[in-house]
C-alpha cells in the first residue's frame, strides 16, 4: 500500500527544488575545446557595444549589504549572493560572454532609489521586491518566494531607510517568487489591517498551477535551475532572469482583499492613486501591470523584462500565448508609454527617460510577435517545428538590442512553443506518429550503425572536430541501449559541458551541465521536503488534491476494481465520496454514501500533514488519529492502486 502523501505529492511552482546530489560528486576539469573557444569569440565579436544598461543598473544605488548571506528557520542556506562573486572581469572561455554580461548585470544588488518614493531591493532571490511609500508605511510589491529572503530583504531596507509599517502588499502575478515569501514581512498587527491586492484567479493559479504535474515539473526544474551544479565558471552562474530561485524555507500566501479584473481599474492605496492593466494570459495565468500617476512611474510586472522571456519554460507548463503576450504590451505601450518617465520591474534593473521606455516596450513587443508570426509563416510553407527553431533569427533591429537576446527564453524553444499551440506534438510527418520508445529504438539505431563499438569511435571523431549537438544525438542512443557504458556516458558528458559552455541562455547551460553532472553522478538522492509549503498547500481546495490522487491512479492495477470510499473532514464538515470505476477515480462532494466499502474521518489539520509529508498513512491507519468505517481490508485495496510520483526520477539515462 502506497502513503497517501506519496499519492498527492506535489511541487510549489517548481522554485523550492532541494534536491540532493550523491555525496562524492564527479564533476568536469572546466576544459573548454578549441572549437568551442572559436564558437565563443564568434558570440563575444557579435555583441553590441553598450554600456547603458550597467549605467542603468547602477543607477540608485543607496546600500549594498556587506555579506549577503539568508539561512532559513531551520538553519538551511537560502540564498547566498557572495557565491557569485567570481562573476567579475572578462568572460572565461567556459561561459558564453553574452550569458556572463547578463550574469554581471543580475549580480548588482542591494538597495535601490528609482524614483521619489519608489525603492527596489534587488539581488536578495530570483525576483525583485520593491517599495512603493505611502501616507502611512509602506506598500510592498512583490514579497519574494521564501520568508527567510523576503525578511531579510525588509530589514536591510529598514536599516537604510528607517522602520515604516507594512500598509498593503500587492502580488504582480501567480508565480511563487513573487508571493511566497509574504510571511516574511508582516507581523501580527500588520496582519489585521492590510490590503492585499492581486490579479483575477490570481488564488486559483497560484496554489494549483503545478498541482496535477508537479513531481515532473520539480524534476526538469533541477535541469532547468542547475540545482545541483557548482556556482562557479564550470557550472551555474545565472537563470538570465536573475542569480537563481531562493532555496528551500517557509513559503505563504494571502487572500487578496482587492482583485483586479479588469485594464483601467483605479485604487487609491494609502495615499497612493495606481491604474492597473489586468494581462492575465501573458507571461502567467493571472498577472497585473500597474502605473502610478502622481509619480509618472510605470511597473511591468514580468510581462518585460530585460532578457527574452518563456513562451514555453523548459521546467515544463502550459504553453502561453506568443501574440497575446505581444498585444498586451502594445496594449501597455498606448495607455501608459507616453506618460512614464521611469519603467521598473519584477526582475532586473529600470529604464529612466519616456524614450528609452518606448523603445524598450517596442522591442519587447515585436520580438514575441515577431517569434510568432514567422513561426505561423514557416509552419504554412510546410517546415516542421525542428526546422523552424533551426532557421529562424531575430531580425538586426532585434538582434541588437540586449533585451531581446534569449538569456532565460530563446528563439529556438519559443519558436516550437508557438509551432505547439498551434498544431500539437506531431509534425505531420506519418514516421513521426507512432516511434518506438527512447531504450527500443537506441538498441535498434546502434544495431543499425554497426554496434556499439563502431558508433562510439565515429562519435568520438565528430566530438573531436567539434560537432557536438550530432555527438549528443547519437552518443545519447547508445546511452540508452547500454546503459552501463561508462565510456559512452563519460563521451556524451563531454559534449554537454561543450554545448553548456557554448550557450547563451542561463536554463540551456544548466541543462546540459546538468546532463553532464547526471551521467557522472547518477540522479539525485531525493526530492522536496513539502513542510515548508504547508502555509501555502493549507489554502488549496481539497478537491483539487482528489484531482491529483486520480492522476495517480494505475489503471492497469485497477482494471476490473470497483470502490466507494467516504472521506469527511470532521473540522471543515466537508465531505467526499471516493469511486473507482472503469479504471478511474471520481471524487464528489456530498454526503457520505450509505453502501460505501470504507470511510475515514479526520481533521483537515490532519490530511495536510498527510500531504506534507509530516504523517505518513501506514502509521496513522490502524490508530486513533483516524476515524475509520468499514472493511480495512478494502482501504489497503485501495489504496494499493496508486502509484507514487517519482521525484528523482532518471532523464539522461534510461
Amino acid at each position: 500500500m502506497q502513503s497517501l502523501p506519496a499519492l498527492l505529492a506535489l511541487s510549489i511552482a517548481c522554485l523550492l527544488v532541494a534536491c540532493d546530489a550523491p555525496g562524492t560528486a564527479k564533476t568536469s576539469a572546466g576544459h573548454s575545446t578549441a572549437q568551442t573557444q572559436a564558437v565563443l569569440r564568434v558570440a563575444r565579436s557579435a555583441m553590441p557595444a553598450d554600456d547603458t544598461d550597467f549605467q542603468q543598473a547602477r543607477k540608485g544605488l543607496i546600500a549594498t549589504p556587506a555579506n549577503l548571506l539568508v539561512t532559513s528557520a531551520n538553519g538551511e542556506l537560502a540564498w547566498d549572493q557572495t557565491a557569485y562573486r567570481f562573476v567579475d572581469g572578462e568572460a572565461p572561455d567556459t561561459v558564453n560572454p553574452s550569458l556572463w554580461r547578463q550574469a554581471k548585470l543580475n549580480g548588482i544588488h542591494g538597495l535601490f532609489k528609482v524614483t521619489e518614493d519608489v525603492y527596489q531591493l534587488r539581488g536578495f532571490d530570483l525576483a525583485n521586491m520593491t517599495i512603493v511609500v505611502g501616507r502611512s508605511g509602506w506598500i510592498l510589491v512583490d514579497p519574494l518566494t521564501t520568508a527567510a529572503t523576503s525578511r531579510a530583504a525588509l530589514a536591510f531596507a529598514r536599516e537604510q531607510l528607517g522602520d515604516q509599517p507594512i500598509r498593503a502588499v500587492l502580488f504582480t502575478h501567480s508565480h511563487i517568487d513573487h508571493f511566497g515569501g509574504v510571511d516574511g514581512v508582516l507581523n501580527e498587527q500588520e496582519r489585521a489591517d492590510l490590503r492585499v491586492v492581486a490579479p483575477v484567479g490570481f488564488m486559483e493559479e497560484a496554489v494549483s498551477e503545478n498541482l496535477l504535474a508537479g513531481s515532473t515539473m520539480q524534476r526538469r526544474a533541477t535541469f532547468m535551475y542547475g540545482r545541483n551544479l557548482p556556482v562557479s565558471a564550470v557550472g551555474h552562474v545565472d537563470t538570465g532572469l536573475g542569480k537563481e530561485p531562493a532555496r528551500g524555507g517557509q513559503v505563504g500566501i494571502l487572500e487578496p482583499t482587492d482583485i483586479i479584473s479588469k485594464t483601467g481599474q483605479t485604487l487609491v492605496i494609502d495615499g497612493v492613486q495606481f491604474e492597473f492593466q489586468n494581462a492575465g494570459g501573458s507571461e502567467a495565468p493571472a498577472e497585473f501591470t500597474f502605473y502610478l500617476p502622481q509619480l509618472n512611474a510605470f511597473s511591468g510586472a514580468e510581462v518585460m523584462s530585460r532578457n527574452m522571456h518563456n513562451v514555453y519554460t523548459l521546467r515544463g507548463a502550459k504553453v502561453r500565448d506568443a501574440l497575446a503576450w505581444s498585444s498586451f504590451i502594445d496594449e501597455a505601450l498606448t495607455l501608459f508609454g507616453s506618460r512614464a518617465e521611469v519603467y521598473f520591474a519584477s526582475h532586473h534593473w529600470p529604464i529612466w527617460g519616456r524614450d528609452e521606455i518606448v523603445d524598450f516596450m517596442e522591442s519587447q513587443r515585436d520580438t514575441y510577435k515577431y517569434i510568432h508570426d514567422q513561426t505561423l509563416r514557416l509552419a504554412n510553407q510546410g517546415a516542421t517545428p525542428t526546422e523552424i527553431a533551426q532557421s529562424l533569427r531575430l531580425p538586426s533591429s532585434l538582434a541588437k538590442q540586449y533585451s531581446s537576446r534569449g538569456y532565460y527564453g530563446t528563439v529556438s524553444h519559443n519558436a516550437k512553443a508557438v509551432y505547439q499551440r498551434y498544431f500539437g506534438w506531431y509534425d505531420g510527418n506519418p514516421a513521426h506518429l507512432n516511434p518506438h520508445p527512447p531504450v527500443v529504438a537506441a538498441e535498434r539505431y546502434i544495431e543499425f550503425m554497426g554496434g556499439a563499438d563502431a558508433v562510439l569511435g565515429k562519435a568520438k571523431i565528430a566530438y573531436d572536430e567539434g560537432d557536438y549537438r550530432w555527438v549528443a544525438e547519437v552518443v545519447n542512443h547508445l546511452v540508452f541501449a547500454q546503459p552501463g557504458s561508462s565510456e559512452a556516458k563519460e563521451l556524451l558528458a563531454q559534449a554537454y559541458e561543450q554545448l553548456g559552455y557554448q550557450a547563451e541562455s542561463g536554463p540551456w547551460r544548466d541543462a546540459y551541465l546538468t546532463g553532464a553532472y547526471e551521467l557522472r553522478n547518477g540522479p539525485p538522492v531525493q526530492g522536496t521536503d513539502m513542510s515548508d509549503a504547508a502555509g501555502l498547500i493549507r489554502e488549496i481546495p481539497t478537491a483539487l488534491f482528489f484531482q491529483a490522487m486520480a492522476a495517480s491512479l494505475n489503471g492497469e492495477r485497477a482494471d476490473g476494481e470497483d470502490y466507494v470510499i467516504n472521506i469527511a473532514m470532521s473540522d471543515t464538515a466537508e465531505q467526499f465520496v471516493l469511486t473507482i470505476e472503469n479504471a478511474v477515480l471520481h471524487a464528489r462532494a456530498q454526503p457520505a454514501h450509505s453502501g460505501a466499502d470504507a470511510g475515514i474521518t479526520l481533521t483537515r489539520e490532519l490530511f495536510l500533514k498527510l500531504v506534507t509529508r509530516q504523517a505518513s498513512l501506514q502509521e496513522l491507519l490502524f490508530s486513533d488519529a483516524l476515524s475509520l468505517s468499514g472493511s480495512k481490508l478494502a482501504l489497503v485495496g485501495f489504496f494499493s492502486l496508486f502509484d507514487p510520483p517519482d521525484p528523482v526520477f532518471n532523464v539522461v539515462t534510461p
